[in-house]
Formats: structure tokens, C-alpha cells, sequence
């Protein structure tokens, strides 16, 4: 039985894992905890931490979880690398699982993206789309920034060189090495995010829409699962499905 603590637990994904965690029988929650609450005294409870807050609290949470020996699953996105670095630096006495999303289909989508991104080669112009609901607060989304850096590996392109945030004015020609991204933020959309591929005469457009975050919920809870008793070290879910 795998005992896991939720920091975060009164936001809408910590409502959402408490109420996915029901129907996984070898997961048990031992508790949830949310801003203001102390999280050290339950943290001895429990096998591993699922954290769905804010980017300025991760740090702090890695940290906790590092001088507890506690694994870690990170949902929470926006981070600077500030923020990162310390994250990494808690990374080498835990295992952590870090992943911009939860998804099964979002991960196949960052397999399919680089497969195609390889496939089609330089001769195709690239633009990510995404669109989330009017609350979310960071843009573009952290699943949009994975898939813009694996455009830009596949590219052999720095992506902040390479970055165009949607245009304005005159712009001039498109360029062969700019990579476009669109964040479009209204109503209650739980994640839309589309990578464009196209040239002259054709377009590939490779498309994942989230319509409930169960989604989410579910691959973090199945992330808690696996992450228990592996080496100190960042691990994504791209580990947790065994697609590397």
C-alpha cells in the first residue's frame, strides 16, 4: 500500500485526486494539507507527497521532502530557475517525479510530436497552440513549454532564441528557425494543446484535448505509485509509462 499526503488538497486537482484516489485499491491518502497547514507533521506518514499548489512553494516542499527521505511528484508548473535549481538540488537524496502533465494522452502526444518533428524535418514551420481555462495563471502552459523544448531539441534551435509569442504589427516574414506559441486563456477549458506542422501544400496538426481532470489525477496517483522505493533523481512521466 502506497501512503501518499496531497499538498494542495482543497484546490481543484486536490479535490480531484482525493476523489481518484477512491477507486485505486493500493493507494491509500493519509492525509491533505493546503496553504496556512503544516505540512512536516503529517509528512511522517506517509510514502510519498503529490504537490498541486503554487511554483513559489515547490521549492520549500522538495526541501521538506528531502530532509524526511519522502518521495515526490511535482503537478505544480511556472517555475523560474531559481526555483529549479533548488528543486534539482533536492532531487539528489529523493526521487522525484517531475512532469509539466499527468496525462497518458499528453504523453503520447510528446512522443508523437518528436516522431513527427523528425519524420517531417526542417521543411515544415512549427506552431504550438494552447488554450486553458480563464483561472490558470502561468502562459504559456507547462505541457505547451515541453512541447515547444522538444520541437527545439529535435530543431537543434536555443529555444529562447527561437520563441515568437503570438504576432503583432509587422512582423515581417515568417523564418525557417522561430517557433510559434499561442496561449489563449477563457471559460472553463481544461486543456487544449495543438502542434502545428506545416508546409507548402500540406499541414500535420497533432491535437490532445482534456475534457476532465481525472486525467491528470489519475496519472499523478499512478506517478506516486511507481516513484515509492526508486534512486534520488528528476524523473517525468515518460519513466512512469516506460516510453524512453
Amino acid at each position: 500500500m502506497t501512503r501518499i499526503l496531497i499538498n494542495g488538497s482543497k484546490g481543484r486537482m486536490g479535490q480531484t485526486l482525493l476523489a481518484c484516489a477512491a477507486r485505486h485499491p493500493g493507494l491509500q491518502i493519509v492525509g491533505g494539507v493546503d496553504q496556512g497547514d503544516d505540512l512536516a507533521t503529517p509528512l511522517a506518514e506517509c510514502d510519498v507527497v503529490i504537490d498541486f499548489t503554487l511554483h513559489d512553494v515547490t521549492a520549500a516542499v522538495a526541501q521538506l521532502c528531502a530532509t524526511h527521505g519522502k518521495a515526490l511528484v511535482i503537478g505544480t508548473t511556472g517555475h523560474d530557475e531559481a526555483e529549479k535549481a533548488a528543486i534539482r538540488a533536492a532531487a539528489t537524496r529523493i526521487p522525484i517525479v517531475w512532469a509539466s502533465n499527468y496525462s497518458t494522452g499528453v504523453n503520447t502526444l510528446f512522443w508523437l510530436t518528436r516522431k513527427a518533428a523528425e519524420i517531417l524535418g526542417p521543411g515544415f514551420d512549427l506552431e504550438v497552440v494552447e488554450m486553458h481555462h480563464r483561472h490558470k495563471k502561468d502562459a504559456p502552459s507547462g505541457t505547451a513549454t515541453t512541447l515547444l523544448e522538444i520541437l527545439a531539441d529535435v530543431r537543434k534551435l536555443q529555444l529562447s532564441q527561437a520563441l515568437r509569442h503570438g504576432r503583432h504589427g509587422i512582423t515581417g516574414e515568417r523564418t525557417d528557425s522561430e517557433i510559434g506559441i499561442h496561449a489563449l486563456r477563457g471559460g472553463d477549458v481544461v486543456g487544449d494543446h495543438t502542434v502545428i506542422f506545416a508546409a507548402p501544400g500540406e499541414r500535420v496538426e497533432l491535437t490532445h484535448k482534456a475534457s476532465s481532470r481525472e486525467t491528470f489525477a489519475n496519472g499523478a496517483l499512478r506517478a506516486a505509485a511507481w516513484v515509492v522505493g526508486r534512486p534520488p533523481g528528476i524523473h517525468d512521466m515518460q519513466d512512469v509509462l516506460g516510453l524512453k
